[in-house]
């Protein structure tokens, strides 16, 4: 291991981060949705026929290092680990960063959408790239379907870093949307979406496939929790606008061995926010022993 993640072992793993005192209206970063970053120079890219699509990857990094998927969260693509990307590879790791069905660049059939076929779509990612066993960080979305390949498929995982995500329908804030750096999001999904997907004109379309996945799941049981035995790490932002604490707390000590981390000074958009202190957290959650 690198000097760099030897110093930041134990630093964020297993606790949970609080800011003390008050914070002026002037330093809430936590507020503000920073511009989404370009993905760094990869070493290949493009789509790969995956189940019933064709999914995008890219890749970065050397092939030889230890794999990471990456997962981004519902309407956003991988663009959003932009910034966390360099410090990843800088730890010697191989870097995947998909877009999941219907997102950015990949393409979405009729199928209707669910957790458990994204999660599908993953593990035929690993299997197209010839990846016995990954690590997996994935951010909202991408952070449950982190959780379902480890009730379904922990074979193909060495640990999961899962930001942000939620279990039941009632982990998330009522309304969380209407507002602030979340509503911004929402309207810059649909710019990114015209952008990067191959069917530009179809966004209400896509967007209405999401919203009927997101009314009644996840459905992930307190019993399937309890059945889980990959080594997880549930993570979150102090001022998450969407998910609420009790049930970070929830998730946390119902999954077997699993580690809570909340991060301060930032939300749902930690990645963005403050891209180090993101980067920090998967680099512990990741390489610390989970003995420490």
């Amino acid at each position: 291991m690198s000097q760099s993640a030897s110093v930041l072992r134990g630093a964020i793993l297993g606790i949970a981060l609080i800011i003390a005192g008050p914070v002026s209206s002037a330093e809430q970063p936590w507020t503000v949705l920073p511009p989404t970053p370009e993905l760094p120079p990869a070493t290949v890219s493009g789509r790969l026929p995956v189940n019933d699509i064709e999914m995008w990857r890219a890749e970065f990094g050397s092939p030889d290092g230890k794999p990471i998927l990456l997962v981004h969260g519902g309407l956003a693509n991988a663009n959003y680990f932009g910034a966390v990307i360099p410090l990843l590879v800088e730890e010697g790791f191989r870097v995947i960063a998909v877009d999941s069905r219907g997102h950015g660049r990949s393409t979405r059939s009729a199928q209707p959408f669910s957790y458990g076929l994204m999660a599908a779509d993953i593990l035929a990612m690993l299997n197209a790239l010839q990846i016995p066993k990954a690590d997996l960080v994935g951010w909202s979305d991408g952070g449950i379907i982190g959780i379902v390949m480890a009730i379904h498929h922990p074979e193909r995982l060495n640990r999961v870093f899962a930001f942000g995500a939620n279990t039941v329908p009632d982990g998330v804030i009522a309304d969380f949307d209407k507002a602030g750096a979340f509503a911004e999001f929402e309207k810059r999904a649909s710019g990114e979406y015209r952008k990067l997907s191959p069917t530009p004109d179809e966004y209400d379309r896509f967007l209405k496939q999401i919203h009927d996945m997101w009314a009644t799941q996840p459905d992930i049981t307190t019993e399937q929790l309890k059945t889980i035995r990959t080594r997880i790490v549930i993570a979150d932002g102090r001022y998450d606008e969407a998910i609420k604490q009790s049930h970070d707390r929830y998730m946390a000590s119902t999954i077997p061995d699993a580690r809570l981390v909340i991060l301060p000074g930032v939300s749902h958009f930690a990645m963005l926010q403050n891209p180090p202190l993101f980067a920090r957290a998967v680099l512990d959650a990741l390489t610390a022993s989970w003995d420490d």
